[in-house]
């Protein structure tokens, strides 16, 4: 990265974080530019799946005004802006349809992967459709993959990445917890099954952040920030089983904003 891009994304991401720290939201934070390109990449977490709002002209990936990466260009205005991130993307897709605006002037890419190839949306259907004992074997099924294939699929993906975008700051973003154990949550899944799905979360941020340590990008932890507000919290960003089903488990435009935002402003 040439000093003077290097500088330039530094002073703005440092008075973003300045600003997080102070309580400043993020509709009042400084209009910085950031030099370069930001390119937002990944699966529905990053598209905004379940915080409406979608670009009539994303179709299928269901890119919504109301994601953390929309929200942050409309903050910051990078020279570029392209967006990418699609519903039910796995990192194959990533790799054969996202990686087109990478180049040697972007400056900072984001990125939410691995979900969809552990099995997220199967596995949450087993556990709400099939009971305790069919949840814990699908969610047991996913963690093997999670420990044994998935590091495989996210080293391809990030190398890919830098080789595109050498010059980029580039954020790898985890998964919050679904639930808060020992909640207001009266039914649905045990609180075994609850636990277990938390569990496998963990799982997918462990392997999220190792991968992304040794591509030498940074993790986004966002568990801190949806802390009392995951499911049965009594003060949710995420939503249980609704309409339309593809919204299920994903986080509301507040889970985005108060969630994500922050985090990947502090991580950029």
């Amino acid at each position: 990265m040439r000093l003077s891009r290097f500088a330039a994304l530094t002073s703005a991401c440092s008075v973003t974080a300045a600003l997080t720290l102070t309580g400043a939201s993020a509709a009042a934070s400084a209009q910085l530019p950031v030099a370069g390109g930001y390119v937002a990449l990944g699966d529905s977490y990053s598209a905004g799946v379940g915080a409406g709002s979608y670009d009539s002209g994303s179709g299928s990936c269901k890119r919504s005004t109301k994601s953390y990466p929309a929200l942050w260009a409309a903050a910051h205005t990078p020279a570029t802006f392209s967006f990418t991130a699609c519903s039910g993307a796995r990192t194959g897709d990533v790799l054969s349809g996202q990686l087109g605006p990478l180049n040697s002037a972007t400056s900072l890419v984001s990125i939410t992967i691995g979900g969809n190839d552990a099995g997220f949306a199967d596995t949450m259907t087993t556990c709400a459709l099939q009971g305790e004992s069919a949840c814990l074997a699908r969610i047991a099924q996913a963690r093997t993959y999670i420990e044994n294939t998935l590091p495989g699929k996210l080293d391809t993906v990030y190398t890919a990445i830098a080789n595109k975008a050498p010059a980029a700051r580039v954020v790898a973003l985890g998964y919050p917890h679904f639930y808060k154990l020992n909640g207001v949550c009266s039914a649905g899944l045990s609180e075994k099954s609850r636990a277990a799905v938390n569990a496998a979360a963990d799982d997918i941020n462990g392997v999220i952040a190792k991968r992304a340590a040794d591509h030498g990008f940074r993790f986004a932890d966002v568990n801190p920030t949806f802390a009392g507000h995951e499911l049965c919290s009594g003060s949710p960003w995420l939503h249980s089983v609704t309409y339309p089903v593809d919204e299920s488990y994903h986080p509301t435009a507040a889970g985005q904003s108060g969630g994500y935002l922050p985090v990947f402003g502090s991580a950029a």
